[in-house]
């Protein structure tokens, strides 16, 4: 039997949504272990004046296993 621990993060990157993700997956892994998944729960822009878009934001939820 496991048990798992959710935690809620929030990444960004200029080049897009997938780049934004695997950051924050890069990022977690150096204190998270064992992460078993994740999913994103809402995603956001950040624009210039004109609608140019600098930023791709992600919130997301992963999940661990507890030892």
């Amino acid at each position: 039997m496991s048990v798992t621990k959710v935690i809620e993060l929030s990444a960004s990157s200029p080049k897009g949504i997938e780049d934004a993700v695997r950051h924050g997956l890069e990022k977690a892994a150096k204190t998270v272990k064992n992460m078993r998944g994740a999913w994103v729960n809402d995603i956001k822009i950040s624009t210039d004046a004109d609608g140019t878009i600098r930023e791709w934001r992600v919130n997301m939820r992963i999940n661990f296993e507890v030892d």
